[in-house]
């Protein structure tokens, strides 16, 4: 008997030898796989190599383990666009939030009122934010064209109360509009329609009681619907499954837009020469409050055109030099409204409703009480 092996036909299966397989992928080491043994190989050997090349197949790079760089504050903070009145561009930089009855259904909106997120961490603000954080003013003023809308819409309210009361609804119901939407936008609160509809309602629940009371009860007709409006709103917001926080933040909101919506119905309680009077002077008032002077000289200038504005209108209505009173009052309370409306570092929408409405609704109670005083 030979020692040589037995080279027979059964040469060409071996059920040990390696069948060739594809070399596996070794990422960024460039390793080469574990090959075994030559002839007879070890029988664990394609357990071990297939388990090598599952676990090689893991140290490519992933999201987790790619090195975090260190990021400086200064790559992550957030750059205001330039663009409105030198505040962050279009369409809004102020907070959006509220919730409840204030949100209407609490439908998000876009979230372009926030800076970006940043992967080091850095938690979203609003450019109010951190214009405070900056130690920048969050006051930006409403500008020149919202300036012309509101003298535009003075006039109209200065005019139309020289023809009668009806006629007087027409720019007061958009007035009263405008006021609603505006204060809630002013508020960081959007979309909001049922705390809007709430407020306009109230206002065109005031102008209706006075329509039927008659001037000579108009205190008693616009604090008995502000009261009214008060108390729904207050059982409404109960009804909100938010937050306590934002329950309290939307129903302040909404009382707020409803009073200041009702209070604007002083128009049509006032003396009609005291609204023709009033709504002139708050006219020139804000068009002077817009003209590019420093804000101490641009104020005292308003007041005095309010008054000039006042002692014109005035001597065609038969109040006279009274006017000067009457006007240069309805310019203080209508350029605190102008500063409401600056307030927060507002957006655009924001001047185009409330930096447009506050200052002749500010003014109404005091065209009503002047009014009354002085006629």
């Amino acid at each position: 008997m030979t020692n040589q092996p037995y080279e027979g036909p059964y040469d060409a299966y071996d059920p040990y030898q390696q069948q060739p397989q594809q070399q596996a992928w070794t990422g960024e080491q460039g390793q080469q796989p574990y090959q075994g043994y030559q002839g007879y190989d070890d029988p664990h050997a394609a357990q071990a190599q297939q388990y090598q090349q599952y676990t090689q197949q893991w140290q490519g790079q992933t999201w987790e383990a790619q090195p975090q760089v260190p990021v400086s504050a200064a790559e992550t903070a957030y750059l205001a666009q330039q663009g409105y009145a030198g505040a962050a561009a279009e369409p809004g930089y102020d907070a959006p939030g509220g919730a409840g009855l204030a949100q209407g259904g609490a439908e998000p909106e876009e979230d372009s009122d926030y800076g970006p997120a940043t992967l080091a961490g850095n938690s979203r603000i609003t450019d109010a934010q951190r214009a405070r954080e900056e130690g920048r003013s969050p006051i930006i003023e409403p500008g020149m064209q919202p300036a012309g809308l509101t003298a535009l819409l003075g006039l109209l309210v200065s005019g139309a109360a020289a023809v009668g009361s009806y006629a007087l609804l027409v720019p007061l119901i958009a007035l009263q509009a405008v006021t609603a939407a505006g204060w809630f936008r002013l508020n960081g609160m959007w979309p909001a329609r049922q705390g809007i509809a709430l407020a306009f309602l109230g206002a065109l629940a005031a102008d209706v009681a006075l329509l039927v009371a008659g001037r000579e009860n108009a205190p008693a007709a616009i604090l008995g619907t502000l009261g009214v409006w008060v108390l729904l709103s207050l059982v409404l917001q109960l009804r909100s499954h938010a937050d306590p926080d934002e329950r309290m933040y939307g129903l302040m909101a909404t009382v707020a837009s409803a009073a200041l919506s009702i209070v604007a119905a002083g128009y049509l309680a006032a003396e009609p020469d005291a609204v023709t009077v009033g709504a002139a002077a708050v006219a020139v008032a804000v068009l002077a409050r817009a003209l590019p002077l420093p804000t101490p000289a641009s104020v005292v200038v308003s007041l005095l055109a309010a008054a000039g504005a006042g002692i014109a209108v005035g001597g065609m209505t038969g109040f006279g030099a009274k006017g000067a009173l009457l006007g240069a009052g309805a310019a203080a309370c209508a350029l605190i409204g102008h500063r409401v409306a600056s307030y927060d570092y507002p957006s655009r929408f924001v001047h185009f409703t409330a930096g447009v409405a506050l200052p002749l609704t500010a003014a109404a109670p005091v065209v009503f009480v002047l009014g009354r005083a002085l006629a």
